[in-house]
């Protein structure tokens, strides 16, 4: 699973111009399953996710994580996450999880965090989506968690 976390001042996520999910500060994290990812990959992206510290301490260093600082997590369903980019000028969108399956790990994913996290808000998957955000930083991660078992 690929999850692209993204520090924001604010997000939101806008759906036939009705807003489905929305942070202050905290987390907006663009999700994605790809062939071969279970919900184990999801728990190990969460735990990543929910401890990975980049937001500053007292000193100014990324040594907090969201649980630290209570912030927000906004998740949005993302498959072209899954964007094979290698050959020509179209991606190719095969490495991403078939849609039931991105849909249901994605689902699980959100039932999790909202186990383990007090504030989550999310997109709306299959729905044309217009996400928005304050970049704070900009801090931009890539985290992916290999279904093969590396991480």
């Amino acid at each position: 699973m690929i999850g692209l976390l993204q520090r924001a001042s604010s997000a939101q996520v806008v759906v036939d111009g009705d807003t489905v999910g929305a942070i202050g500060h905290g987390l907006m994290v663009l999700v994605c399953a790809e062939k071969g990812d279970t919900e184990k990959e999801a728990d190990a992206l969460l735990a990543k996710l929910l401890g990975y510290r980049v937001f500053s301490d007292d000193a100014g260093k990324m040594n907090r994580s969201v649980a630290d600082v209570a912030g927000g997590l906004l998740l949005v369903p993302q498959f072209t996450l899954a964007a094979d980019t290698k050959s020509g000028t179209r991606p190719s969108f095969s490495p991403a999880a078939a849609p039931a399956d991105g849909e249901r790990l994605f689902n699980y994913f959100v039932e999790q965090a909202r186990g383990k996290h007090p504030v989550v808000e999310t997109g709306r998957f299959g729905a044309d989506m217009k996400v928005s955000l304050t970049n704070d930083g900009p801090v931009t991660i890539w985290l992916q968690v290999d279904p093969k078992g590396g991480q």
